[in-house]
C-alpha cells in the first residue's frame, strides 16, 4: 500500500481524517507516520485540542496495522479495544504520529491466531511529535476478526 493510497483510505473511511487534514508522511513494515495541521485540530488555548492528538496516534496504530492485513489477503474487520493515552507537553503546530508495534516479535503470532482462529489481538503504540521532541504516547490494544464472505 502506498502513501497516496492509505491517506485516500482514510479520508473516504474515516471521515474525521479528512475533517483534521491528516496526511500519510512513511508507511514501512515497522510504522506508520501520519501527520496533521493546527488549523482544523485548535482548541480555545491555540493548541491542538487533546481528542485530534489522541485521534491521530489511534489512526497511526490502526493504519500499521490495516497495512500489514492488507499485504495477507485476508479480509478482516479491525477495531481499537482499549487504549492508554498520555499527553506530555502542549502542541502549536503542525504535529505527527508515528506507530511501532508494541513487540514486533508478535505480529507473526497475531496473524497465524487470526488464520487459525478468525480473530486476534495486538497491542500497538504511537508516539506523538512536534517541534523535534515527543510530546504524547499512545498504547492501544486491537482486534482483528476475519470476515467470511458469502
Amino acid at each position: 500500500m502506498t502513501q497516496d493510497n492509505l491517506q485516500e483510505f482514510l479520508h473516504t473511511n474515516l471521515p474525521i481524517s479528512k475533517a483534521m487534514q491528516v496526511s500519510v508522511v512513511e508507511i514501512s513494515d515497522e510504522s506508520v507516520t501520519l501527520s496533521a495541521p493546527l488549523a482544523p485540530n485548535i482548541n480555545h488555548c491555540g493548541t491542538v485540542f487533546g481528542g485530534s492528538a489522541s485521534t491521530l496516534a489511534i489512526l497511526a496504530a490502526w493504519s500499521l496495522l490495516h497495512t500489514r492485513l492488507q499485504s495477507t489477503g485476508v479480509n478482516y474487520q479491525l477495531v481499537i479495544q482499549r487504549n492508554t493515552m498520555n499527553y506530555e507537553h502542549p502542541i502549536s503546530g503542525t504535529f505527527t504520529a508515528r506507530s511501532a508495534l508494541t513487540n514486533p516479535a508478535d505480529l507473526n503470532k497475531f496473524l497465524n491466531i487470526l488464520s487459525r482462529r478468525g480473530k486476534a489481538r495486538i497491542s500497538i503504540s504511537s508516539e506523538l511529535a512536534y517541534d523535534n521532541k515527543i510530546v504524547g504516547r499512545f498504547t492501544g490494544q486491537f482486534v482483528a476478526l476475519r470476515v467470511n464472505n458469502i
